[in-house]
């Protein structure tokens, strides 16, 4: 049985960007641990990067994803909190996750451990943000490349 692709292989050109920025420190677990948790953020306010479901050649349906790539990025502590000020200065949809979360178990403590500290003193160890690919690109000014 041979399946046709009907979808046009002309690349796609987002003028958007999804990034998210951990700390250089980070265990290994730790960074995934922190993408994970902050990109389910971006998907539940910015509804236009969810794709559509996918479905297999038998019609097993799966869930939707992003619509496009999630660009990972790693910096210092001092890089972080730079990004997360320009993240809040062009006012761009962003989550963050604070080194007390490592110690929390559920959402509610998470929050309430976020919103203890003020902002000028968060313990940054991951920033996702999303926005015109030039602005994103200006907030991640000093992040590298995640290897």
């Amino acid at each position: 049985m041979s399946t046709t692709i009907t979808e046009t292989t002309e690349p796609i050109r987002f003028d958007t960007k999804i990034a998210v920025l951990l700390r250089d420190d980070l265990e290994p677990w730790q960074r995934l641990n922190v993408t994970a948790f902050l990109v389910s953020g971006l998907g539940t306010t910015a509804p236009e990067v969810i794709g559509e479901p996918y479905e297999d050649a038998d019609a097993v349906a799966y869930l939707p994803m992003f619509r496009q790539p999630v660009l990972v990025f790693e910096g210092t502590k001092e890089v972080l909190k730079a990004a997360h000020g320009r993240a809040l200065a062009r006012a761009l949809p962003r989550a963050v996750f604070t080194a007390d979360l490592f110690s929390t178990g559920n959402d509610r403590d998470n929050r309430a451990a976020v919103r203890a500290v003020p902002t000028a003193e968060l313990d940054l160890v991951g920033l996702a943000v999303y926005g015109p690919r030039n602005g994103v690109d200006k907030v991640l000014k000093g992040a590298r490349m995640h290897p």
